[in-house]
């Protein structure tokens, strides 16, 4: 592994490839109902995505509840299930060591909707409107 992936640069192809698998295992146990659990069984859970350590043993699994309410509630009972869930994800990857399993919210869905709202603001229009009448251009100025 080179010492970019070491220290936080970009993912190797390995690292990409077992975030993929992970996400899929994961996606499958939440949409299956494997758990019994009341917040979880009436929440629809997405997983957007997966983030591995460079050594695969840490896996973050960003999760969203389907409307991004509840998110508190649904972290919680995903995190007391961190041990089922864990080896439910290694039997399914097949590997050597079973990757533990930590659980954030996704605000990837947030931070979009904020830079939309904020390009579509008056400011920001005004800013990128085609230039005006009152506007001059270099070629409009006498010496």
């Amino acid at each position: 592994m080179s010492r970019s992936h070491q220290k936080g640069g970009e993912p190797s192809q390995r690292m990409l490839r077992v975030a993929e698998l992970v996400r899929h295992a994961m996606s499958e146990l939440l949409t299956r109902g494997a758990l019994n659990d009341p917040v979880l069984d009436t929440h629809v859970v997405t997983v957007p995505r997966v983030r591995m350590s460079p050594d695969l043993k840490l896996a973050t699994v960003y999760i969203m509840p389907l409307g991004g309410g509840d998110c508190a509630p649904v972290l919680t009972a995903l995190d007391k299930h961190r041990k089922f869930l864990r080896g439910e994800v290694a039997r399914k990857i097949n590997m050597k060591f079973a990757p533990d399993v930590r659980f954030r919210i996704d605000e990837t869905f947030a931070n979009a909707a904020k830079i939309d709202q904020l390009l579509n603001s008056p400011q920001v229009r005004r800013d990128t409107a085609e230039d005006g009448p009152d506007e001059t251009t270099d070629t409009d100025k006498t010496p």
